[in-house]
C-alpha cells in the first residue's frame, strides 16, 4: 500500500515564499513538482499533470481538511484582560469547527454536483486532501463570559492548498492554492465576534467548494447553469 504523507507536512517543507508566490499568481511560478500552472483558473492558482485524465474517475474520496495557524498568530489577544486568553480548548474548538464547516460545505456543493462521494479508496476514486494554512483569527471567541466588544479591520485570513490524486497510486495529478481575507475595508472598523467570523470562513469554503465543483463539472463537460454564471459574473474579484 502507498504511504501517503499528508499534505500539511509537504506544505511545510515546501516553506511560505512558494506558497505566496503561487497565491498571488506569481509569472515565475510556473511548474511545481511537474505540475504547470494553468491560466484563466477560478482560483489564484492551480497546476495540472500534463495529459492527467481526471475525467476517468468516478467517484470522490475527501480527506479531513489540515489545519495550520499563521506563524505570527498567538492564542493571546491583544490587551492585559485573561479573558482574552485563548485556552487550548479554545484552539480546539475553533479548529474542529472550521473543519467541520469544511467538510460540509465541500460534501453538500460535490453532492449537489452529481458526484458519488465514497469513504475508501479505490481504482476509479479521486482523492482530495485540503489544507487550510495561514490561519489569522483576528479576534476569536473565547469560552470566558464578558460584554466586551472587538472591532477590527478584518476578521483574518487563511489560505487553502487542495491536491488531486489518484486514491489507489497516490499519484499527484492537480494543485490548487487560493487565499482570502474577512470583510472589512480601509478605515472601516466593524465589529467582530463568533458569528461574523463564522459568516466569513462560510463564503470562503464556500468559493472554494464552488471553484472545486466548477473545475470538475469542466472535466466532465457539464453545462453552466445560466443563473450560476450569471452570479458568478457578477461577484467582485477575491
Amino acid at each position: 500500500m502507498v504511504r501517503i504523507r499528508p499534505l500539511l507536512s509537504l506544505l511545510l517543507a515546501l516553506g511560505a515564499m512558494t506558497l505566496t508566490a503561487c497565491a498571488s499568481r506569481a509569472p515565475s511560478v510556473t511548474e511545481w513538482d511537474g505540475l504547470v500552472l494553468q491560466p484563466d483558473t477560478r482560483l489564484a492558482a492551480v497546476f495540472v499533470k500534463p495529459g492527467a485524465d481526471i475525467a476517468a474517475f468516478t467517484s470522490v474520496l475527501l480527506d479531513p481538511v489540515q489545519i495550520r495557524f499563521a506563524s505570527e498568530w498567538s492564542r493571546t489577544r491583544s490587551g492585559r484582560n485573561p479573558s482574552n486568553r485563548l485556552s487550548s480548548a479554545d484552539v480546539a474548538a475553533l479548529e474542529s469547527g472550521l473543519a467541520d464547516l469544511f467538510r460540509e460545505t465541500f460534501r453538500a456543493e460535490l453532492a449537489r454536483g452529481g458526484y458519488a462521494l465514497v469513504d475508501v479508496a479505490g481504482p476509479d476514486t479521486l482523492r482530495v486532501s485540503p489544507a487550510i494554512i495561514d490561519l489569522y483569527v483576528t479576534a476569536p471567541a473565547t469560552n470566558s463570559a464578558g460584554r466586551s466588544r472587538t472591532y477590527t479591520a478584518s476578521s483574518g485570513r487563511m489560505t487553502l492548498v487542495a491536491e488531486l490524486r489518484d486514491s489507489v497510486t497516490n499519484e499527484i495529478l492537480a494543485r490548487a492554492v487560493d487565499s482570502r481575507s474577512g470583510r472589512g475595508g480601509a478605515g472601516m472598523m466593524t465589529w467582530t465576534n463568533s458569528v461574523t467570523n463564522t459568516a466569513d470562513a462560510r463564503r470562503a469554503i464556500n468559493t472554494w467548494a464552488r471553484a472545486l465543483r466548477r473545475g470538475l463539472d469542466g472535466v466532465y463537460g457539464k453545462p453552466v447553469a445560466a443563473e450560476e454564471a450569471a452570479t458568478e459574473a457578477a461577484a467582485p474579484a477575491p
